[in-house]
């Protein structure tokens, strides 16, 4: 019997939803050796297995003694959602200079030292850092007013508007020896909290911080073409933050300014699913999805492996992309040398389909910075796109950098085949199935 476990503290209705959630759909699929159930936990053996295909993790950053046995669980097999050792490693500062590196806009931010030492330490411990900082430098920056917030903390515990350098200067001397960063305030128009479960299934919601908690989700999704596109931009930019990061289970806010979206805070282990906090419609997405999404682990689940989600950063960081980099000069000429074959084989694209250079940003995932570096890899024509193998695609983006090399170019050469044949329609129906490209 293989069995999904959801281990948590103080939510009272989120858990008990899941677990019937999943076993009644169990049920109906007809699913055989498999149910799911809060964790149970006697003991804590070292490398020895937890008895869970899955286990949905909402209460160990609260709980060390928890961390510790979902680390173990993970090393023995188990799909730990969110991945225990990549979640506890990671932190809000962190977060944002990724997203400076996928092109996902964020505020101007600055770390801080703590303001105290922490325990331990002294004067000769800071040797390192220059005294007095550049103050003025990062104040010029920022601007004010802005926001000064713990560098890893969460749940808008310690977090402190400053109106000005005396103002700062004040309430940083409260923080004692927490780090902190200071942000710039984005005065925004919209606001939206964004579900992401699974690395797929998006789910957006208006949200207002500012409001009382109860009331925070009351507002609607704005509407009309210009909102369309809006909506569309946030949705790529929640998968890329999460695909990079490797978040199963995770929230992406995101402040409107001026039509562009600001990443807020895009990294929570164990964001709120309380039907008293998201309402009823949040609420039963959130359960819908999250059963999916512990199902398919389930099945998919290979016993005494590795079952977790690793982000594209530690992909790469560790070296599973390292031959595709190495392969990369050789797949970008193999690339080149593959347009010629295609223009020649049966399924030619019409005159309307085609051209010399095909706008290749007609294929859903592929921007126009992408869309030239394919050109200057010679794939610059839908025929050619649709003729490449993924992996030679995978080569070239990588040999393009750590901006590039996150992207999946799975479903590109099935869009572009409709498009070299002029299929727009079906092409429609096929983009229309995708998340930002993917399936």
């Amino acid at each position: 019997m293989k069995k999904i476990g959801i281990l948590f503290g103080m939510e009272n209705t989120f858990p008990p939803a899941f677990i019937a959630r999943v076993n009644e759909k169990i049920k109906k699929q007809g699913i055989k050796n498999l149910m799911a159930e809060a964790v149970q936990i006697d003991r804590v053996v070292q490398g020895e297995s937890s008895g869970y295909a899955v286990i949905i993790d909402r209460i160990s950053q609260d709980v060390p003694f928890y961390r510790a046995f979902l680390k173990n669980a993970a090393a023995c097999g188990t799909a730990v959602i969110n991945n225990p050792f990549w979640w506890s490693a990671d932190e809000k500062f962190f977060n944002n200079v990724l997203a400076t590196q996928i092109g996902v806009p964020v505020p101007k931010t600055v770390l801080l030292p703590s303001k105290q030492h922490p325990t331990d330490t002294s004067e000769q411990s800071f040797r390192n850092l220059m005294f007095p900082l550049a103050w003025n430098e990062m104040f010029h920056l920022i601007g004010f007013p802005a926001y000064m917030k713990p560098h890893a903390g969460g749940g808008w515990k310690s977090v402190y508007k400053v109106e000005d350098p005396a103002d700062f200067f004040e309430k940083h001397a409260e923080t004692e020896q927490l780090v902190m960063m200071l942000q710039e305030e984005i005065q925004f128009t919209d606001y939206f909290r964004c579900y992401c479960l699974g690395g797929k299934n998006v789910h957006i919601m208006p949200y207002e911080p500012r409001n009382p908690h109860h009331l925070r989700y009351d507002a609607q999704l704005p509407k009309g073409p210009e909102a369309k596109k809006l909506l569309a931009t946030v949705h790529e930019y929640v998968l890329k933050l999460n695909h990079a990061l490797g978040y199963d289970f995770n929230t992406v806010e995101f402040a409107i300014r001026d039509g562009i979206p600001y990443a807020i805070d895009f990294c929570n282990p164990a964001p709120d699913a309380e039907h008293t906090s998201v309402g009823q419609e949040n609420f039963d997405w959130i359960v819908e999805n999250a059963a999916d999404m512990a199902i398919e682990r389930a099945l998919a689940h290979k016993e005494g492996q590795d079952n977790l989600t690793w982000g594209t950063f530690i992909q790469n960081a560790a070296g599973k992309t390292a031959s595709a980099s190495a392969a990369a000069p050789k797949a970008a000429a193999q690339a080149t040398a593959k347009p010629a074959a295609a223009t020649s084989q049966k399924a030619k694209p019409s005159s309307k389909a085609a051209t010399a250079s095909d706008d290749l940003a007609k294929i859903e995932g592929i921007g126009p910075k992408i869309a030239e570096i394919l050109q200057k890899a010679n794939l610059n024509t839908f025929a050619a796109l649709a003729a490449a193998k993924a992996d030679d695609v995978r080569a070239i983006l990588t040999a393009a950098g750590p901006r590039y090399r996150i992207h999946n170019p799975e479903t590109w050469m099935e869009q572009a085949a409709l498009a070299a044949k002029g299929s727009w329609d079906e092409l429609k129906k096929l983009q229309d199935k995708l998340n930002g490209g993917r399936k």
